[in-house]
This record gives structure tokens, sequence and C-alpha cells, in this order.
């Protein structure tokens, strides 16, 4: 099946979930602008394509939308024009008026985030040294999305070179939060997630290696997957890829629905939510005291596993059986060198070095000093924890941690240097929580479990077996009927 061809065949999502386009064309007229932006990802592509709302309409209440709320929040960057972008919307009503329909994104207000081209528009990745660069072509996950029928309003915010968990950089400046613009939105999927959590954008693409798309989720009160590394790669390799990139929605049909249009391995066609009297859970919790936890966090998680165990599952306190001081040990081991040959040479360009980002040279210097034999620890290790969640996942379903450590901070704050009096010796240290998934290559899902008193959002990471992505979603898809947390939305800042 063609991409382009998802509105008439669809994705068979099951029937509890995929809620039709119910408003009648008076009643929806009466409701425009302002709820165009508020529609899910399908809801808009429904309505678009029973024309019951034009693209042009659509262009237009997202640029009105982002120009009051996105000076405060900084996600989105790199705007074209607005008559270029109004113009592109009126083609595509028109390709819509003679059958021409291009996907289910079909009008899409879209914004990349900034570590990928796309052919026309500045593409900095974060970076003083490619401020005024101009991509030619398109990426190939741009290109996917502009086959579906997206158009594309600009970029998202990311660090320089999608380092670290906190979207800031010296091209754009930091971004916000949606539940708090004072706040980080996280990163490096920051922009993405803010822009989605505020509405500014439908769905929102994204890549992740240290938590890029389950932090700026939880920080952002949104879905972001972390796909089985070999779905977007289209490739089965050893040792599996750290990085990958991955889809965020407002909801998870909408993932779903972004997945199956960038993924080069093609993703299963029939969803339905899990039935979770048959799932059994391992709660990690903060890994028996080694991960420091902000006051509050693991609280909220242990709330929401509670309502998923009163759905029936079953849900267990346990431990991996490994030593965790390995797993950081090797998580930065292969971090310092690929990060190291990927950016060695900027270093090693005396012009270029001044303008690199303080952390990024750090990692280059670490991985200077490492040998052979280092990564080939490191490679051991690995395969170690490899059998270990061979092991866990013979006799669990799904395993379960904190997103983060901390809750979102101010977003003057580069990283947290300590949580709750523990110092981070690291600038990534504070987010050692995600590397266990991250080294396994597997399929996870931030899932949101609320707020704090201060009103700021958390999530968890649901992690399945390596290939086992459907049901890791499938369980994002459960877990939406026994919550409303993504039903919550943030009191938006304007200009």
């Amino acid at each position: 099946m063609k991409r382009r061809q998802f509105l008439s065949h669809s994705l068979r999502f099951g029937a509890a979930v995929a809620t039709p386009f119910a408003l009648t064309e008076s009643a929806f007229a009466a409701s425009m602008p302002g709820d165009i932006v508020n529609m899910d990802g399908l809801t808009l592509s429904r309505a678009i394509h029973a024309k019951q709302v034009s693209c042009n309409e659509v262009m237009q209440a997202y640029l009105a939308h982002i120009a009051r709320h996105n000076p405060v929040y900084n996600a989105i960057v790199s705007m074209p024009d607005e008559e270029s972008l109004l113009r592109q919307a009126l083609l595509a009503d028109e390709d819509l008026a003679r059958g021409a329909d291009k996907g289910w994104m079909h009008g899409f207000p879209h914004a990349v985030k900034d570590l990928r081209a796309v052919a026309g528009l500045r593409f900095t990745s974060g970076s003083p040294m490619f401020a005024d660069r101009v991509a030619e072509r398109d990426d190939a996950i741009v290109s996917r999305m502009r086959g579906a029928g997206a158009i594309f309003i600009g970029k998202t915010n990311t660090p320089e070179f999608g380092l670290g968990s906190q979207s800031y950089n010296p091209v754009f400046g930091a971004t916000g939060s949606a539940w708090n613009p004072d706040l980080t939105s996280g990163g490096s999927s920051g922009g993405a997630a803010s822009g989605l959590g505020t509405h500014m954008l439908p769905v929102a693409d994204g890549s992740d290696m240290m938590g890029s798309l389950r932090n700026p989720g939880a920080f952002n009160n949104v879905i972001g997957y972390r796909p089985s590394v070999n779905v977007m790669s289209g490739a089965d390799s050893e040792p599996r890829a750290l990085s990958t990139s991955g889809p965020m929605g407002r909801n998870t049909m909408d993932t779903i629905a972004l997945l199956d249009t960038i993924a080069s391995m093609r993703v299963a066609r029939d969803f339905n939510p899990l039935d979770l009297s048959s799932v059994k859970i391992a709660w990690f919790g903060n890994l028996g005291g080694y991960l420091a936890m902000e006051p509050g966090v693991t609280e909220l998680c242990e709330s929401s596993l509670q309502r998923v165990a009163e759905a029936g599952a079953s849900v267990e306190a346990t431990l991996p059986l490994f030593t965790l001081t390995d797993l950081w040990e090797c998580w930065t081991t292969l971090r310092h060198r690929g990060r190291g040959r990927s950016s060695r040479r900027y270093y090693d360009q005396p012009e270029m070095r001044p303008l690199m980002k303080p952390e990024l040279v750090w990692e280059v210097e670490q991985s200077l000093i490492l040998t052979d034999g280092d990564e080939s620890n490191a490679r051991r290790i690995r395969g170690a924890w490899y059998r270990e969640l061979d092991r866990l996942f013979d006799q669990y379903d799904f395993l379960v941690l904190p997103t983060a450590q901390v809750f979102p901070y101010p977003k003057e704050q580069h990283w947290p240097t300590e949580i709750n009096g523990r110092p981070m010796d690291t600038y990534h240290r504070w987010m050692e929580v995600v590397i266990l998934g991250s080294l396994g290559g597997l399929p996870i899902i931030n899932v949101p479990v609320g707020f704090d008193a201060q009103g700021r959002p958390m999530g968890m990471q649901v992690m399945g077996k390596f290939g086992d992505d459907q049901r890791v979603l499938e369980f994002g898809l459960a877990y939406e009927q026994i919550t409303d947390f993504l039903q919550q939305r943030p009191i938006l800042q304007s200009a």
C-alpha cells in the first residue's frame, strides 16, 4: 500500500479507538478558527478530506495561533513568509478539488526538527557554525512527510547538534514547556514537543539517543515514541544503533499514523487497545536508590501504575540483575566515541572550535583518551545487557521507569547540577534513567502520569521487547482509556 493511500484505505485501528469525525459543517464553521488547532491530527485529516475545513483555513488558523504564542514559547524557528505558506495551502485545496489526494497529512502545517534538512529552509542544527545554512534537498523522512501532503512551515528548535536534554542554542535561544514557558521543554526534541503541547503543530517528528523523544514528551504532557531502532533504519544491524528518529503526538493514534509515514520498515496495520488483564509489568522505580530522583516523580508514576493494576495488569517492583555502574560506563564510552567521530572535524579547525558547545568539546576530548580496549569492553557490557533484557522479557511484557529524574526546571539553567542533594558529575548524568532502553534499542513510549503541586508535568517510559512496537503502542492506546492526562490542556501565554 502506498503511503498516500492512507485516507482511502486507512490504518485499520480498532473500533474502540477509531473515533469518526462527527461535526456537521454548520457546527464546525461556527467553531472556527480556534477549534482547528485544537483538533488532533487524525481528526484534522478527516475534516480536510471531508471538505469541512479547507487547507487555507487550516493554515490561517495555525499561523494566527503561532503568531500569538510562539514568541513566548520559541518552539518554531526559521519560518518562511506567510504569503508563501498560504499559497501552498491554496494549491493543496486545488489538488483536493481535482482528486489529487497526497495522503493523510494533506494540507498539514508541519515543522521539522532542526537536525533534518528541508529543501529551501534554514538548517542550523542549533549551531552558530551553520546559522545561515539553507538546505538544498529534503532529508528522507522529510520527503516521506512531504509525499503524505505536509506543508513545511519551519523547523522546531533543538540544542546544538541535539546535544543535551534541554533545547537551547546561541542561534535561537531556549524553548519553554507548553505548561510553563519559563521552564525547559526538555530536549533534544524540545521545540517539537512544545509546539505539539501548545497546539502550534498537529503532530511532530523528533529523534532520540538519550531520551530526546521521551523527555520532551514528559515535560510537555504529550506522547513521545522511540521505535525499535530497525523500524526507522530499515535494517537489522549489530550492534543496534544508539539513536533513532521517531514520532510524537497529542495521542497514541496520531503517533502511530506519523510513524507509519516516516518509518523505513512497515509498521503493523491493525492496532487495538491492549487487554491489560493479560499484561505483566516490571516497575524499576529509582533502581533501588541507584538513581537520584526529585521528590514526587516516582510517586506520580506509581499512582498511574495503580490505575493500570486496577484495570487488571500485574505490576511488580523488581530490579535488573546487573551492575548499573557498568551500564553508565558502557553508555558514556559508546557515546563519546560516536560523538567524537562525528564532531572531530569541527574540533580540529581552529576557527570552528570556539563556536562549539562546551559539552560537545568535552565529548570530543573524552573520545580522544578512549582506547580500542575501552570500546571493546563497552560492547561486552552491552552484550551482557542484551541477555539480561531477554531474561526480563521472558518474565514481563513491559519494563517501566520514570521518563526523567527531575521535573521541568528553569530554561535559563543549562542542566541540573544536583538532584535531591546528590551532585551530577556530567551534563547528562541527570538523564541516566533513559539509557537502559537506549542501550537495548528498544521500543519505548512515554505516557503522561500527571502533574506535581506546581503544575509541572511528568511521564513514564514503557519499554517493550526489541521489535515488539505494536504491543508497546497498543499499551499506549489502552493507557489512554484509563487516564485523562492527555485531555488536560495548558493555559497558554500570548506575546
